[in-house]
């Protein structure tokens, strides 16, 4: 094994700790003890996850998770947090974090989570290309953007996913639950509304009449079905 995991934490004690668990598992570790050199790190070390604290020195967790996903970079991010409030959670995943553990947490559920997001990122199977045209919207997931027309928007690291998943998935009806297994990798996000808020957010981005999409169809009781065309 040699995927490298960034930790980007100021508590050092917690660091320490990580590091000896991480290793045992035969990952290569890399520590930035603030948000600007974990930044920094992220994008200089090319790691293949990252541990990323949300109270941070110099550079908060939830900025530069916004700016990691701002250079394009797709790296897994795992959020910490030592706070209980459901508020963080949902700003971090919505700004392109993939995945949370709240402090203090379970080594084991921590590593059992790494595995699975460093699976996700190397299975093989069907892939999606780098860039998807169908109808007059192309989505280019290397740069996180999507072109409708003359008009060009960005994606989060989330809605990269959804649609992905969706592409993978053409024509099918897709459950919200499916959504929440499959894109967050996890069952305790809080609700499948939060699901519903990402779709509309996306039809705002592909679709040239939102209220009435063609593209990303509800489907009663069901889900929701995509329509590549």
């Amino acid at each position: 094994m040699d995927e490298k995991i960034l930790i980007i934490e100021d508590e050092e004690d917690l660091v320490k700790g990580l590091e000896l668990n991480l290793a045992d598992e035969g990952y290569i570790i890399e520590w930035a003890p603030d948000g600007k050199e974990g930044l920094r790190k992220a994008i200089e070390e090319s790691p293949d996850l990252i541990l990323l604290d949300i109270m941070m020195p110099k550079m908060s967790g939830l900025d530069v998770c916004r700016e990691i996903r701002k250079k394009g970079l797709n790296v897994p991010i795992i959020m910490l947090t030592a706070k209980g409030e459901e508020i963080d959670k949902v700003v971090g995943l919505e700004i392109g974090a993939d995945d949370y553990m709240t402090k203090p947490f379970s080594i084991r559920e921590l590593l059992a989570r790494i595995k699975a997001h460093l699976r996700r990122e190397s299975r093989g199977g069907k892939t999606v290309p780098d860039v998807f045209s169908f109808a007059d919207v192309e989505i280019d997931f290397t740069h996180f953007k999507v072109r409708r027309g003359t008009k060009e928007w960005d994606l989060t690291s989330l809605e990269v996913e959804i649609l992905k998943y969706f592409i993978l998935h053409v024509n099918e009806v897709v459950s919200r639950e499916d959504l929440l297994d499959k894109v967050w990798g996890f069952d305790k996000f809080p609700t499948t509304r939060t699901i519903d808020n990402h779709i509309l957010k996306l039809r705002k981005k592909i679709e040239k009449n939102p209220s009435h999409p063609k593209h990303i169809l509800s489907i009663y009781g069901e889900g929701y079905r995509f329509m590549g065309e």
